[in-house]
């Protein structure tokens, strides 16, 4: 990795709540048993992912869990995990160094009878029971680097949070091994000409829980200048992001829930575009049932996509003919790939962008 991209993918490392992780994951339980899970963007002493899986393993049936990051953990030459103190050890012998961690989780225990299985369960598993593992990495952690991709290997199922500027990359890599996933990412990843070709082909879709605003733990020293995003709470500080969206390859029922559609198509209600033959729809849920035609929505379409209902053709990235936004009526000329239409005055308006699709169940209007 480059050092401008470990940096920046260092600064969007932010830590999920564990409550934004039961709401999601909960719809998929089944799909966990005898599997092996991998978070690889996960410190184990910090990630809500590896407790949610640590403290649920028998629950869900689990077969493994694995656990990597390649940034090292702020505790990790600590006691807490071993004796309940927080002095920082000089020379951890016998120990981990202060470098990238793995978990390698086979069998959970409740060791000190609590009825929960908790950091210090983990801890003193990992101390005693040969059947788990906690090593050092060889290599800084990274997703891409070797020691990462032969744990990858051995998964069923990737479930993190990944830095969102290799967000590309990183979906990359899991649709070169062939494996399933349930991901975090915003919501313009959908944009991206690979993960809307991924969604265009039906190779990977949203989950249940998407949108709206979301919490996520950040370093304390973290710059957030928006107060509004920002809040403190038990020392722990957050900032909150809007347009967080699941995307996965695992099944799910809300993926063929047919969407109700109850406007007709009129054509003083839905502009035809200037740069290609489709109608602009502004919501998704204004969405013609009787127009037979290509239909440009909003982004926002995909959580409501149902492939059995609605074919996807494109996107204006693609589709649309190149033009600028005009200056003057009746005039345009060559300039970025996305949809136009015509203003009353004679100017034209450049929208976001929009996924051209068709309606599979268009209902005739007698």
């Amino acid at each position: 990795m480059g050092l401008n991209k470990a940096g920046q993918a260092k600064k969007d490392e932010f830590y999920t709540q564990l409550i934004d992780i039961e709401k999601e994951l909960k719809h998929y339980k089944e799909q966990f048993r005898g599997k092996v899970v991998y978070c690889n963007c996960d410190d184990p002493f910090e990630s809500n992912f590896f407790k949610y899986f640590a403290g649920n393993f028998n629950a869900l049936g689990l077969k493994r869990l694995i656990a990597t990051s390649y940034k090292p953990s702020p505790i990790a030459n600590t006691q807490i995990d071993l004796f309940g103190g927080v002095q920082v050890l000089e020379t951890p012998k016998g120990r981990p160094k202060a470098t990238a961690n793995k978990f390698i989780i086979n069998e959970v225990h409740d060791l000190d009878g609590d009825c929960a299985y908790d950091l210090r369960d983990i801890a003193e598993q990992l101390k005693a029971n040969k059947n788990n593992e906690w090593s050092p990495m060889e290599s800084e952690g990274d997703f891409r680097s070797e020691e990462s991709i032969e744990l990858l290997k051995q998964a069923d199922i990737v479930v993190t949070n990944p830095p969102f500027s290799l967000f590309r990359e990183y979906v990359a890599q899991l649709m070169e091994y062939n494996k399933k996933f349930l991901i975090l990412g915003d919501q313009n990843a959908i944009t991206y000409k690979e993960t809307f070709n991924y969604i265009k082909d039906n190779k990977l879709w949203l989950g249940y829980d998407n949108g709206g605003t979301k919490w996520f733990q950040v370093p304390m020293d973290y710059d957030i200048p928006t107060e509004s995003r920002k809040k403190i709470e038990n020392g722990i500080k957050y900032f909150s992001m809007g347009r967080i969206y699941w995307f996965t390859n695992l099944d799910t029922t809300k993926r063929f829930q047919e969407q109700v559609l109850y406007k007709k198509y009129t054509p003083s209600e839905y502009p035809t575009y200037f740069n290609y033959n489709a109608i602009e729809v502004s919501k998704v849920s204004d969405i013609p049932m009787d127009y037979e035609g290509h239909i440009g929505v909003p982004i926002t379409f995909i959580d409501k996509y149902n492939p059995m209902q609605f074919e996807i053709i494109g996107s204006s990235k693609t589709l649309g003919e190149p033009m600028t936004k005009l200056a003057q009526k009746g005039t345009y000329s060559p300039g970025g790939p996305r949809f136009y239409i015509r203003n009353k005055d004679g100017t034209y308006q450049r929208l976001y962008d929009r996924i051209v699709i068709k309606n599979l169940k268009v209902k005739k209007i007698v």
